[in-house]
């Protein structure tokens, strides 16, 4: 049994001030929430929010990680973040190639597996995002485009060490129903996260079973619970409802 994850990615949201008010919604709500224990929860948070989140999470259920790292250990490279950082700020989770930096910061696949391989190997979880664009799912290129993003990651993490295959988290993204409104129906979606599915069986079956596929196009309380019935949706990588504590909780108790 794959145990649900509900991550929130604020983006490039937040202040010192809303921070505090959200976080101790959302870890009021999941303290009282008898089911939660079933499902983790996380908030990944714009860098220099992070220290916010140890010093005021440390002590509760919710978890927290970033939204980037670097794909270098250390060095020069300014205005890189390194895992080493991230795990001084007890982040336990990090985004790779969210279609964001994909598309406006021009992260190849190759450089997104990279980042994915230096996560695990400082102990952190890498949430790695897949997904096609528009033209790509109406040309019929969804399965291709998903299964290439994919190899990338498995040709640098497999070789490396097999055995850290099972600490990914993917997270299916179609970019079309990003911050759109749109959704992927639960049975567009579920194909999406079956193919993926399977192809980390081929890599290794055993990992593929334990792997947990997000959702993240436009999750929302309304739609949550339909998507996350879906047998290989383990979850929701959530932007714009995760920044209300009251919708993200919504999501949370759907899972």
């Amino acid at each position: 049994m794959r145990r649900k994850l509900i991550a929130g990615n604020w983006k490039m949201h937040g202040s010192l001030t809303s921070n505090a008010g959200l976080l101790a919604g959302i870890s009021a709500g999941i303290g009282a929430e008898s089911g939660a224990p079933q499902c983790e929860v996380a908030v990944c948070v714009p860098a220099p929010y992070l220290a916010q989140c140890q010093s005021l999470l440390q002590d509760s259920r919710l978890a927290w990680g970033a939204q980037d790292v670097s794909a270098h250990a250390a060095g020069a490279y300014t205005g890189e973040i390194s895992a080493a950082m991230l795990q001084d700020f007890g982040c336990r989770f990090v985004i790779v190639g969210h279609s964001e930096r994909r598309a406006y910061h021009g992260e190849t696949s190759a450089v997104v597996a990279h980042k994915a391989q230096r996560a695990l190997a400082a102990g952190l979880v890498p949430i790695v995002c897949v997904g096609e664009t528009l033209a790509e799912r109406e040309s019929g290129a969804t399965g291709a485009v998903v299964q290439e993003q994919l190899q990338a990651v498995l040709e640098v993490v497999a070789p490396v060490d097999t055995a850290q295959l099972k600490n990914l988290v993917l997270a299916y993204e179609p970019v079309w129903a990003i911050g759109t409104g749109k959704t992927a129906t639960p049975e567009m979606a579920q194909e999406v996260h079956a193919l993926l599915r399977a192809r980390l069986a081929a890599a290794d079956a055993e990992a593929a079973a334990g792997i947990r596929i997000l959702y993240g196009g436009s999750m929302k309380p309304e739609n949550a619970a339909d998507l996350l019935a879906m047998p290989d949706i383990d979850g929701g990588l959530i932007g714009g409802a995760a920044l209300k504590a009251e919708d993200f909780l919504a999501i949370v108790r759907a899972a």
